[in-house]
Formats: structure tokens, C-alpha cells, sequence
């Protein structure tokens, strides 16, 4: 195939401009029409979602992330060059939104007009207007019978000050207007501030891994050109490499001569390693250095979760199955752990549980892993008051991440909790059953606005740790499905936190620890006993199973042993005889107790696990 002339495509010619909306809002159909409207893609009736390439983002029909494709466009007998990104809706991967907006001039916002507003809509409003990005609203979905852009007009207008006149209305699916929006983004999109003539500046916003070319690095052009045969240096690690290839997505890579400044394309460069293309990095030319450009904030996990192989022979191949996918997906943090239940493992760090859950199921389906995943935990930290243990953490605050390292309570000025501030937009003949959960889940609310007569949008101060497993779930459930939720991290603040154990015949089982709030740990406590009474298969002896804060019981259990019927030779006679044979049975018991050792089966302990977070 042809190689395109990019250097045709001067500066004051190309836009970049990325697509935002809640989830399910119709991104990646406009996407695809964009893709055909433009010749990108042939028409055709198999175009649905082309840029969702992962098989999670099929079978899900969510983005999972960003995606990126070159458009070729002639308006008013120009030819403009368009780099259309495509971003996930779902409040987990904000993260790639955030990174994609830092190489785009403009976005699309969109916003379904049966729908209307909804939480992630205001987010990534929000996200972008930060970013001082020319705003171009939306309306799509007017096909539907149910439709009323009027209404959605009038929100847009009264939430982000954007005037009504404004709005384009379209279809995405049919295809209505949808040449619109494209004429808009030229006319109101402004072309990237860079220079063909600077020394080159390139900005890595995103990676990925392919087996055989290793790392193709996905770059902004904020200055200069990039030709194949080029020495560059990564700005981040100093290391020097040769370019092997560059080009254009169409969503489908394309090589060209070369990139100039402003345009978005992939760069090969026999980087072998995915950390080595560092997501923010700043690659130059060899010997002609630039400012770095500002990168991004490393996301921030917000779930923690442990990861065990299902059998420790498989450990090697997990090990370098999480490699590569880290490096598609670097907002997941890994550190190596290890339990006595479970083996060596890790314990990882996600944005949130949609998050978890789709790498969970990308590890099974790219790289045929099958693991187990134990109840996601939220980081804690403690702010110590004694001077010994302030010495040797070299630090007064310490973060808590396993239940292992919880300091006693004797040493400790303050424990802290994460929390979020969490948006809920919802239909008001809701917000009652609404509020009751959120105080339930010891939620303090901030804000009540109502968007529009039959829409309110509350905004509440949650504590991480009790949204983290089903808050989603309760809300969607209690809403029939028509309440969004989106949050933000809102720092740390000060709670009543203990370490629950759990004593199987009075020895502390280490895995079973949870960190857990004073108020929730008799239910939670209750709740683990009768749970792992179901699962620990009986003995010959009587296994007493507590939970415990401290040294006080909080509830127990107890598994009632095996025993034969030492009476069933007795006929009638003297009872003293049937009490003796019992007393006999009683006492080999309670040696068998002392000296027997609950051995609790490994699937029972991941029966356990996996049961608490689907609670």
C-alpha cells in the first residue's frame, strides 16, 4: 500500500479532537460513522463499534480504552487532517479520558437525548473544560421515539452555561447531521500551537505490546518531525533508540515517511520492555534535548485486591502474563505478596471494580489465566504517636494496605479512611430510597440541585471502603437502572477503624483479617463465622469459630465434631454406667481439641474470599 504524504497536511490544518460522554451514550457509533463519513472505513452494515478492538469491549459493549484513528477530510476545498480519540464512559477509566484530552485542541460531548445528563457526563465535562478544550455539545440518539432534545437542551444549558443554539442534534446511528459535527470541529476546534520548524517534541499518551515488534508507542507531536532512521531519547529513562517505523492509525496502523508537528500517529523503536514507554514521557532527538512536557498524574488505585495462581506450578506464567498486561493497562499497580493459604501471589491496586473485573477477565481471555481473586480492600493509613515506630517507618503516617500490618491501637494518634466524593444524578421519584442507602453507608451529603423538574443530582462525601464491593449494584437496583454514580477522590479523613480476627479454636487465621469500621464489624463479624461454618468440613473434634477485635469476642460459631454412640450397647441398667461411657468420650474429645489441628482446606479458604466480595 501507498505511503501518505503527511507533510501536505501543514499545522493550520489538522484538528484533534476526542469524543466524551457517560457510558452507553453512543461514542463509538458516532466514532464509526465519523470513520465512514470520512472514507477511513468502507460502508458497510458490519461497522458497529470499530475502534472497541479488546473482546471484553465486545462482549461488554463498553470502551475500555482509548482509541485513536486519522481521518482524511476535505471542508470548503481544503484537505484537513482530523485525529479522532475515541474514550471510555465508565467512571473506572477516567484516567484514559484525562490522557487522551492532553493530545487533543477540542472535544465532542455527547449526551443522549433520551437519557439526558447523567454523572459521568458532568465528569468528563468537567474534565475537559479544566483543560481549556473547545466544547462542541451533542445531542444523539434523536431517532429514539422517546427522544426530547429540548429537555436536554435546557440541562446542557443550565449545568455548563453552553447557549441551547448551540447543540447539534443527531443520529449517530442513522447517520443524521452527523456531517455537522464534522464541519463544526473545523470551524470551532483550533489547530494544535506547535511548529514543524522547533526540534522535535513528541508526547507518548498511550502503549501497547505486540509480540513480534515489541512496544508501539502512540505519540502527540507538540513540535518538530519524526522520520524513520531517527536516534531519539526518552526523556524519562535517558535511554537512546532508532525508529523503525512510524505512521497513522486509520483505525488500523498505516506506515508513513514521516509525523509532523501536530499530528498523532504510533512509533515503533525496539523498545523491548512496556515500561520503558512510560505513559506522559517526552521522547526528543539525540543531542537536541527540549523541556520535557508536563506528563500526567499517575493514576491512583483506588481497590486493592490479592492474586493468587490457582496452582503454584503456573506462578512463572502468571508472572508474565501481568507484565504485558500492565504495560497496555499502566494504571495497574503490582506488588509481590504472599500468604500461607495461598501461596505467592500479589496483591494489585485498580481504579475501581468494573476495573478489576475487566482485567480479570482480559488475563482469562488473552492469556488464558485463570486465577483467584481474594474481597478488594481500600488503603488505610494510621498517623503514629510513638516515637520507636515513627523511627523505624521513618515517617509519621503509614499506609496500611494488608490487614497483616495494622499498628495496635496503643501507638496510633489517628487511623484514616479514603474517601470519595461521589456525584449521583437520578429521576427524583427516587432520592428517598436514594438518600437511606447513602446514609447507610455512612455517607454525609453536600449538595441536592435539581437539573431539571423530574432529575436531581446529589452530591455526597463517601468513605471509599463501603462503595468499593456492591454500592453500584444497591444503586442501580433500588433506581430500576436509571440512577448514574461517578466519583472523585476526596483525600483522607479521620475514622474509627479495628482490626477484626478470625480464631478457628483460638489460633488467629491470618487471611481472614480485615480492617473493617467500629460500627460495621459485629454484622460483618457474624457474617464471616456463619460463613466459614458452611464451608470448613467437620473433624473429629469441636472447632470453635470467633471473631475477634482484639481480645473481645464479637461472635461465634461453633462446627459440632464426628462422634460415635458410645451408649447404643447399653440396655437399661444403672445410669451411672451410660454416664461414665459418655464422660470417657468427653475426655478423649478434648485431648483430640488440644492436640488436633484445624487444617482449613485451600478451597474453602478461597470459597471464603471469593464469597466476600460477591456478597
Amino acid at each position: 500500500q501507498e505511503e501518505i504524504d503527511m507533510s501536505t497536511y501543514p499545522v493550520e490544518s489538522i484538528r484533534n479532537f476526542s469524543i466524551i460522554a457517560h457510558v452507553d451514550h453512543g461514542k463509538s457509533t458516532l466514532a464509526d460513522r465519523l470513520l465512514e463519513i470520512t472514507g477511513t472505513i468502507t460502508k458497510t452494515d458490519r461497522n458497529k463499534q470499530v475502534l472497541d478492538k479488546l473482546q471484553v469491549e465486545r462482549e461488554r459493549g463498553i470502551t475500555v480504552k482509548a482509541q485513536s484513528a486519522s481521518l482524511f477530510y476535505s471542508h470548503e476545498g481544503i484537505n484537513y487532517l482530523l485525529n479522532l480519540i475515541d474514550t471510555p464512559g465508565h467512571v473506572d477509566f477516567s484516567y484514559e479520558v484525562s490522557r487522551s484530552l492532553s493530545a487533543c485542541q477540542g472535544v465532542i460531548l455527547v449526551v443522549d437525548a433520551n437519557e439526558g445528563i447523567q454523572a459521568q457526563t458532568v465528569a468528563n465535562f468537567y474534565l475537559a473544560f479544566e483543560a481549556q478544550l473547545s466544547i462542541i455539545p451533542v445531542i444523539n440518539k434523536i431517532d429514539l421515539k422517546n427522544a426530547d432534545p429540548e429537555r436536554v437542551e435546557k440541562q446542557i444549558e443550565k449545568l455548563f452555561d453552553i447557549p441551547t443554539d448551540e447543540c447539534i442534534r443527531i443520529s449517530a446511528k442513522q447517520g443524521t447531521n452527523v456531517e455537522k459535527v464534522l464541519q463544526n470541529v473545523i470551524e470551532k476546534i483550533p489547530p494544535p500551537q506547535c511548529n514543524a520548524a522547533d526540534p522535535l517534541k513528541a508526547l507518548v499518551f498511550d502503549s501497547t505490546f505486540d509480540h513480534y515488534r515489541g512496544v508501539i508507542a502512540n505519540i502527540a507531536l507538540f513540535g518538530g518531525e519524526i522520520a524513520k532512521g531517527q536516534k531519539i531519547v526518552s526523556a524519562h529513562t535517558k535511554k537512546r533508540y532508532e525508529v523503525n517505523e512510524v505512521g497513522i492509525l486509520t483505525p488500523n496502523e498505516q506506515p508513513t515517511h514521516k509525523l509532523y508537528a501536530g499530528q498523532v500517529g504510533y512509533l515503533i523503536a525496539g523498545m523491548k520492555e512496556v515500561t520503558e514507554a512510560q505513559i506522559g514521557d517526552t521522547l526528543f532527538l539525540y543531542k537536541q534535548p527540549v523541556e520535557p512536557l508536563p506528563g500526567f498524574k499517575s493514576a491512583k488505585p483506588m481497590v486493592f485486591a490479592g492474586m493468587y495462581p490457582i496452582d503454584q506450578t503456573e506462578y512463572n506464567n502468571l508472572k508474565s502474563a501481568l507484565e504485558r498486561l500492565t504495560l497496555n493497562d499502566s494504571s495497574v499497580t503490582v506488588h509481590r505478596d504472599s500468604s500461607l493459604a495461598l501461596g505467592a501471589g500479589w496483591r494489585l491496586g485498580f481504579l475501581g471494580l468494573l476495573h478489576m473485573e475487566v482485567f480479570n477477565q482480559r488475563l482469562e481471555q488473552e492469556y488464558n489465566m485463570s486465577v483467584i481473586l481474594t474481597a478488594p480492600t481500600v488503603p488505610y493509613k494510621a498517623v503514629l504517636s510513638s516515637a520507636k515506630l515513627i523511627k523505624e517507618y521513618g515517617n509519621d503516617q503509614i499506609t496500611i494496605i494488608n490487614p497483616a500490618q495494622f499498628p495496635d491501637k496503643l501507638s496510633v494518634s489517628e487511623y484514616l479512611e479514603p474517601t470519595v466524593l461521589g456525584t449521583i444524578v437520578t429521576p427524583h421519584e427516587y432520592i428517598g430510597k436514594i438518600i437511606t442507602l447513602c446514609q447507610d453507608r455512612r455517607a454525609v451529603q453536600k449538595d441536592l440541585l435539581y437539573i431539571d423538574e423530574n432529575r436531581v443530582m446529589l452530591k455526597y462525601l463517601f468513605p471509599l471502603n463501603e462503595i468499593v464491593v456492591d454500592f453500584y449494584d444497591a444503586l442501580k437496583s433500588l433506581s430500576s437502572g436509571y440512577a448514574s454514580f461517578d466519583y472523585e477522590d476526596a483525600g483522607y479523613q479521620s475514622a474509627d477503624l479495628i482490626k477484626m480476627d478470625i480464631l478457628l479454636n483460638g489460633n488467629p487465621v491470618e487471611e481472614l483479617a480485615t480492617i473493617i469500621h467500629n460500627d460495621k464489624a459485629y454484622a460483618a463479624g457474624k457474617l464471616l463465622c456463619e460463613r466459614l461454618k458452611e464451608t470448613i468440613p467437620r473433624q473429629l473434634f469441636e472447632i470453635a469459630i470467633q471473631a475477634a477485635i482484639g481480645k473481645k469476642i464479637i461472635a461465634r460459631e461453633t462446627l459440632k465434631p464426628y462422634r460415635k454412640n458410645v451408649v447404643a450397647k447399653c440396655y437399661g441398667g444403672d445410669i451411672t454406667r451410660r454416664m461414665k461411657l459418655l464422660r470417657r468420650q468427653a475426655e478423649g474429645k478434648r485431648l483430640m481439641r488440644k492436640i488436633g489441628n484445624v487444617e482449613v482446606p485451600r478451597d474453602a479458604f478461597i470459597r471464603v474470599l471469593k464469597r466476600e466480595t460477591d456478597k
